[in-house]
C-alpha cells in the first residue's frame, strides 16, 4: 500500500496534519506495518518552515518506509550551497523563507547586502546535507511511475534528463496519450488533485491553500485522502 503526498513547501504544519491523517487511515487498513510513503519533491521555499519539514521527514523515515523524490526547489538549495547559484537567484524561488527557517541573520539584505552560502550552510544540521544529496530522481511501482514534474513523452525514463523530472510542464501536462506507466507528479499547482487517464498532480499549492494532497494507492486503485476535488 502507498502513500503518495504532494509539494510541501515549508509547511510542516500541513505535513504535520497529512502525517496524522495517514496514520489514521493506515491503522483502519490494518496494514501500518507494510506501507510505503512517497514524497514527490519541494520539501523547500516558499512557506515559513523548510527546515521544520526536513526534520520531520528525517524522523519519519527512521520509523516508516519513505521514498523521497527530488524537486527542483531541493536543486536550486543545493546548488546555491555548492557555489553555483546566486542567492538572489534562489530567493526568487522563495530560498529567503528557506534560510529564515534555519535561523539565517538575513538583515543585511535590507541595506543591499549579500548572504554568504557559508554562513547558511553554518546552520544547516548535518543530516539535512546527505537528505538533500540522496533524494531519488523517480520511483517506479507496479502500473504508477513517480517523479516531481513528469516526462517527456515517448522517452524511457532511464532516458529522461533531470531538468525534465523535475521541471517539464506544457510538453507533459498537454500530452494525451500514454506514458507507459500512470505518472503520479507534482510541479505544477493546480486547485485540487487532478486525476487524468495517464497522470495525477498532487501539487495543490499548500504553501497558499494550506491543503496538503496525499492519495493511498492499494489493490483497489486509488483514493484521495486530502486534497481532493
Amino acid at each position: 500500500m502507498l502513500y503518495v503526498i504532494g509539494d510541501v513547501h515549508g509547511r510542516s504544519d500541513c505535513l504535520r496534519r497529512v502525517h496524522e491523517l495517514i496514520e489514521r487511515d493506515a491503522d483502519r487498513q490494518a496494514l501500518a506495518s507494510s506501507r510505503v510513503e512517497v514524497y514527490l519533491g519541494d520539501y523547500v521555499d516558499r512557506g515559513p518552515d523548510s527546515k521544520g519539514v526536513i526534520d520531520m521527514l528525517i524522523e519519519r523515515s527512521q520509523r516508516v518506509s519513505t521514498i523521497t523524490l527530488r524537486g527542483n526547489h531541493e536543486i536550486l538549495m543545493e546548488s546555491f550551497l555548492r557555489g553555483f547559484t546566486l542567492f538572489d537567484d534562489w530567493r526568487a524561488f522563495g530560498g529567503l523563507e528557506t534560510i529564515l527557517s534555519y535561523g539565517v541573520d538575513a538583515r543585511a539584505l535590507l541595506s543591499g547586502g549579500a548572504i554568504d552560502r557559508r554562513d547558511v550552510a553554518e546552520k544547516i544540521p548535518f543530516p539535512h546535507f546527505p537528505f538533500i544529496s540522496t533524494l531519488r530522481n523517480f520511483y517506479r511501482c507496479g502500473d504508477y511511475l513517480f517523479v516531481h514534474a513528469g516526462v517527456r513523452p515517448r522517452v524511457a525514463i532511464e532516458a529522461q534528463s533531470i531538468e525534465d523530472l523535475t521541471q517539464i510542464r506544457e510538453e507533459f501536462l498537454n500530452y494525451s496519450g500514454e506514458f507507459g506507466a500512470i505518472v503520479v507528479h507534482g510541479h505544477t499547482p493546480v486547485k485540487a488533485i487532478e486525476f487524468r487517464p495517464n497522470r495525477i498532480n498532487l501539487d495543490t499549492g499548500a504553501y497558499v491553500t494550506n491543503n496538503l494532497a496525499v492519495i493511498r494507492i492499494d489493490h483497489n486503485g486509488v483514493s484521495a485522502l486530502a486534497g481532493g476535488p
